[in-house]
């Protein structure tokens, strides 16, 4: 599995306008929605539960907020790079402007912890995150997630 198994280039945003964690959530439910058919509704709510357990920042300017829903038929993802950071209760204290979406459907299990370890992994690399932060449109942006992962020399 890639990422762009995950994401394809419609579910990329590439400069949204958010002032809040909340919002952020908000925007992503409903592009989530208009793209897999969910209800926005339970998209949001999946995904505002998660936050609840504990942020899904995972520093370096980095959240991957996700969630389980019932109706989903396969992994989902979306990614956006926000215009201006943003708090988003990272343990490390930075704001948060990568964000990925991860959406799995119910039964999804190990797929979707692999799905989460792999984007993870990805956001992390410095040089991946620094690429992102420059690309300026949604193209730019789908070319740097579907690079091959950086071989472990």
């Amino acid at each position: 599995m890639t990422i762009t198994d995950l994401v394809a280039p419609e579910a990329i945003l590439p400069a949204l306008k958010v002032i809040s964690k909340k919002q952020a959530l908000q925007e992503l439910a409903a592009r989530a929605s208009a793209l897999t058919g969910q209800n926005e509704r339970s998209v949001f709510e999946v995904l505002l539960q998660r936050e609840k357990l504990g942020t899904t920042a995972v520093g370096y300017g980095v959240a991957i907020p996700h969630g389980k829903l019932p109706k989903l038929e396969k992994l989902f993802g979306l990614f956006a790079r926000l215009e201006r950071p943003i708090d988003f209760e990272a343990m490390d204290g930075q704001p948060v402007d990568l964000i990925f979406l991860l959406l799995a459907p119910e039964g999804a299990g190990a797929d979707h912890l692999k799905a989460l370890a792999r984007i993870a992994r990805l956001l992390r690399d410095v040089d991946v995150a620094k690429k992102l932060r420059a690309s300026r449109d949604a193209q730019a942006i789908y070319s740097v997630l579907a690079l091959p992962p950086a071989s472990a020399a």
